[in-house]
């Protein structure tokens, strides 16, 4: 049977769930809050805008070469938590404050404090290649779901787990 594992790295974009810290982070500054409740911002992670996320799957299904591999489908670029944070509060032009959550932390031994993907085998048997860069990705993302519209349907006030 011919068989391809994808290994999607942190897929973030539009329409993400609320128990992601991107939407959460953008939905708490576009609904007005002053004070953004968040969690530990140490993590590091590859972060994926979902078009490129796409792109790699298709990339893997429409190519042979890929077929009895592990593959990641990955920005091979590691951001912290912290400097996302910062990104999406310069990207929404606002002012915040950062308080950390007790209740966003996760219990001891459970959180994974670096998720970084290596892409150098997609990029070699494949065309794939990430489009959208992590400011690029945050814009579109933030543009998004401040939307009057699509920010209804997220409650900013309640921590999703």
């Amino acid at each position: 049977m011919p068989v391809t594992i994808a290994r999607p790295f942190n897929t973030y974009g539009p329409r993400q769930s609320a128990r992601a810290i991107i939407p959460t982070i953008i939905t708490q500054i576009a609904d007005g809050k002053k004070k953004i409740k968040l969690g530990d911002l140490t993590p590091t992670r590859d972060l994926n805008y979902v078009k490129d996320t796409c792109k790699g799957f298709i990339a893997l299904l429409d190519n042979d070469s890929t077929i009895g591999k592990e593959i990641n489908i990955s920005s091979n670029y590691e951001i912290s938590m912290a400097n996302v944070v910062d990104k999406i509060v310069k990207i929404m032009g606002k002012e915040v404050e950062i308080i950390t959550d007790q209740q966003r932390i996760r219990p001891e031994n459970s959180e994974v404090f670096r998720l970084w993907g290596d892409n150098k085998l997609i990029t070699k048997l494949t065309p794939f290649k990430p489009l959208f860069s992590i400011d690029e990705g945050l814009k579109e993302t933030c543009k998004w779901f401040a939307n009057k519209e699509n920010l209804k349907k997220f409650k900013s006030d309640i921590y999703n787990v």
